[in-house]
């Protein structure tokens, strides 16, 4: 299958340091190519790929600081993918809604999955007037707020097999791992740690949006003595990270659509405490993989309960449910769906009796 991939050009794909669906995009595409699909990514210039790559700018724009408006770049992008349409049995955008109006006028058929929230009030005119647009939901829950779309099918995300595993340590700590902004809720990573008499080693990064809430909310709770926050780490770093944690905490206040770091612990074995908001109780299997909580309260009881888990049952069920390699057969389906569904029907035109 002749495939194109759009991702964002925010971060290269595979991202540097932090960017879930950069991430997502880069193991999706190995794995179409290594499943012998012809896959061309068009993505920044210095991304690394073992499909086609068509780079439309030459750095990923977060790191490039001459850009100030990254939708002229995005657009012209989309632009490209346009003119090369007709050399793809299917397109997949990874642009949220920016491709429906564009490519609903052209013949190759596309698909589109939804990597963010879908619950503003302003997406409900977005989906009433693309009715029709194929898309991919990344967890039933994301899907919720705008039941009037066409969602063709779910599909978790997926992480390949062998890039985190479990190592042999004996874990320490509580973690957090990804990014620290308010939705995130980090503070009361913080305070279940401190409750416990735990320490919490925080692994992420920080936005320029969200640098005001980390100094007056975050760095006031920080304690040498029980928390450590390291910043950003790579890929090569989340194994032995995650393998020395107890468990991996994830404090949302927001319906996450899914939540990466989830699976990523899962991948090392070790278990997460999750509050019971968006994706969670579609990715969490309480008492399983983890727990589900609905408060702090909670939270610091399920600490206390996270011996009762089996850290390689931990392991299997992320090789059961969220490996790369079953992300991206998934995704084939949903492409042949979407293929035969917008295939052009032979119409039969009855000739005129003799």
């Amino acid at each position: 299958m002749r495939i194109a991939q759009v991702a964002p050009l925010t971060e290269a794909i595979p991202p540097k340091l932090y960017g879930g669906t950069e991430r997502v995009v880069y193991w999706l595409t190995e794995e179409l190519v290594a499943l012998g699909n012809d896959v061309t990514l068009f993505a920044s210039g210095d991304s690394c790929t073992s499909a086609t790559l068509e780079a439309t700018w030459p750095r990923a724009l977060r790191l490039d600081g001459s850009i100030r408006d990254a939708n002229a770049l995005h657009i012209v992008m989309l632009e490209r993918v346009r003119q090369l349409s007709d050399d793809f049995d299917l397109l997949h955008f990874h642009l949220d809604y920016y491709p429906f109006s564009l490519f609903a006028r052209q013949q190759t058929p596309f698909i589109t999955t939804l990597h963010g929230r879908l619950d503003l009030p302003e997406h409900q005119p977005v989906f009433n007037t693309f009715r029709t647009s194929p898309l991919v939901s990344i967890s039933n829950a994301q899907r919720r707020p705008v039941p009037q779309a066409n969602w063709v099918r779910t599909i978790y995300h997926g992480v390949p097999e062998k890039l985190l595993t479990p190592r042999p340590m004996k874990p320490a700590y509580l973690a957090v791992l990804g990014r620290i902004a308010p939705e995130k809720s980090i503070d009361r990573a913080i305070r279940i740690a401190k409750r416990c008499g735990i320490p919490l080693k925080i692994a992420a990064k920080v936005d320029r949006v969200d640098q005001e809430y980390y100094d007056e909310i975050i760095k006031p709770l920080l304690d040498p003595s029980i928390v450590e926050y390291i910043g950003e780490i790579s890929d090569h770093e989340k194994s032995e990270f995650l393998s020395g944690a107890i468990a991996l905490a994830v404090t949302i206040d927001w319906p996450e659509p899914f939540g990466l770091v989830m699976i990523e612990a899962m991948a090392c074995g070790t278990p997460v405490i999750a509050f019971n908001r968006g994706s969670v109780p579609e990715v969490v299997e309480d008492d399983v993989t983890g727990f589900i909580v609905e408060d702090e309260i909670s939270a610091v009881s399920a600490v206390s309960r996270i011996p009762q888990l089996d850290r390689k049952k931990v392991r299997a069920r992320f090789e059961e449910r969220f490996t790369a390699r079953r992300m991206a057969l998934d995704y084939l389906a949903a492409y042949r769906n979407v293929m035969h569904d917008e295939a052009p029907r032979l119409k039969v035109v009855q000739g005129a009796a003799e």
